[in-house]
């Protein structure tokens, strides 16, 4: 009984709920982007380890499959199109990207959150490390639909980090 009542407390009953969640950028990598941090959606948080098959001579059963090279996916950041008078960096920085194709890389902190007595606590993060703008597109504009504009948002990024809080 008491071995059950360890693994009770070990093992999480309540797995963590994805729509509480901020994206922070962090301009030079060090100063937070005060406007951009709300979105409707965040997916390409994923990543896989690319494969290399080697044929040994004489072993006709199997071959070995290595470990060859870190591949990621972009971010992708969905959002409402944003009407307000205050500009936002991001768009901004994408504009640049687009327009005079010249990139500012800067770190992107994704946070999920829980909530505790109605205040939100961090309960874990990924980290993208050197984002730069790569796509950027806006949703249909269809006058038979009372939907609202959606401005999606690709980055790609040198690495990305979990980070367990």
């Amino acid at each position: 009984m008491e071995a059950l009542n360890t693994l009770r407390n070990i093992v999480d009953p309540n797995p963590a709920l994805s729509h509480r969640f901020g994206v922070f950028f962090f301009a030079g990598g060090l100063a937070p982007n005060r406007i951009d941090f709300r979105f409707q959606k965040v997916s390409g948080l994923s990543t896989e380890i690319q494969l290399q098959t080697i044929n040994e001579g004489g072993q006709n059963l199997h071959a070995h499959r290595l470990p060859s090279q870190v591949n990621y996916n972009n971010l992708v950041l969905e959002r409402g199109y944003s009407t307000s008078p205050i500009p936002s960096p991001l768009n901004m920085e994408f504009n640049i990207a687009f327009s005079r194709f010249q990139f500012y890389p800067s770190n992107v902190l994704v946070t999920l959150f829980d909530e505790l007595s109605g205040v939100p606590v961090p309960i874990g993060a990924w980290l993208f490390i050197k984002a730069y703008p790569v796509k950027w597109s806006v949703s249909e504009l269809d006058a038979q639909s009372n939907s609202v504009l959606v401005d999606t948002l690709e980055l790609a990024y040198a690495r990305f980090q979990i980070m367990r809080i």
